[in-house]
């Protein structure tokens, strides 16, 4: 008993300060099983325990807001449709589950609203913006109507200037911004960190998503001593999840989320060495 003591001390000791559970983020759904940012994407990644969704949303021709990642439909139907350019209903004749196996055939690609009802009481939903700001209207008018609140829902995006008007037009709506860094042939990083955190707070963002590419340790650090969160994406490996864990990543976006929910599971001291 007294070992047992000790060793979960140490434990306690060897745990940065800063570490927590991260959320599990379902990427597109449990994308790596089942056709991403479809239904049955998002209720299996809710079956196999995610804390939250991440889903792509884009504007119809005729002003519906719907879950597809591209800007067009080639990759997950075989047939091209630009979103931008065709109808709701065009679009909803699509098959999108058929590419990830035969037993998704017929999959259609759905609404934002389809997908915010299948988001449980407790659960999160990672909106991804693909569009510029002509979809806020719609977008923000679907989240009113919907049964979720403002702390299940989270805007992320690319373009800083989207998240800077849903900030002005839903100021009580978390926003985190998506950014992923590159090195030039100089090896220069872009976009360059400080400016980066400048325009975080430009924005008033509670956060940055990022790719762990150039993002470790020392920069999460710097996002959490300047007040924001940090958000990894996309990890499909332990440990590369454990690692971002350990460092204090508020979420680890993954499209395999009952292996990485399995691997964020704490040690219990019933499971300690006797």
């Amino acid at each position: 008993m007294f070992r047992n003591i000790i060793l979960s001390i140490t434990l306690l000791l060897l745990t940065p300060v800063w570490a927590a559970e991260p959320l599990i983020v379902a990427h597109r759904g449990a994308s790596g099983q089942a056709p991403e940012n479809t239904v049955p994407a998002f209720q299996l990644a809710w079956e196999q325990g995610a804390d939250a969704i991440e889903a792509d949303f884009r504007l119809t021709k005729d002003g519906h807001v719907v879950c597809v990642h591209d800007h067009n439909t080639k990759r997950v139907s075989g047939k091209k449709l630009v979103v931008k350019d065709s109808t709701l209903a065009e679009l909803q004749l699509l098959d999108v589950g058929s590419f990830k196996g035969p037993q998704f055939k017929g999959v259609p690609i759905p609404t934002i609203s389809e997908v915010l009802a299948t988001v449980p009481e407790g659960k999160k939903i990672y909106i991804e913006i693909k569009a510029g700001k002509e979809i806020i209207p719609q977008l923000l008018k679907e989240i009113q109507i919907s049964k979720l609140s403002n702390d299940q829902i989270v805007i992320i995006c690319f373009n800083s200037d989207v998240l800077l008007e849903i900030r002005s037009r839903a100021p009580k709506l978390k926003i985190s911004w998506l950014v992923n860094f590159k090195k030039d042939k100089e090896g220069n990083i872009s976009p360059d960190v400080a400016v980066a955190f400048k325009i975080l707070g430009v924005m008033k963002a509670d956060g940055i998503s990022t790719s762990k590419r150039f993002v470790g340790e020392e920069f999460i650090k710097r996002a959490h001593s300047l007040g924001y969160e940090h958000h990894i994406w996309t990890i499909d490996d332990i440990p590369t999840a454990q690692q971002y864990k350990q460092w204090g990543s508020q979420s680890i976006t993954t499209d395999f989320p009952a292996k990485i929910r399995a691997a964020m599971i704490p040690i219990k001291k019933e499971n300690l060495a006797p």
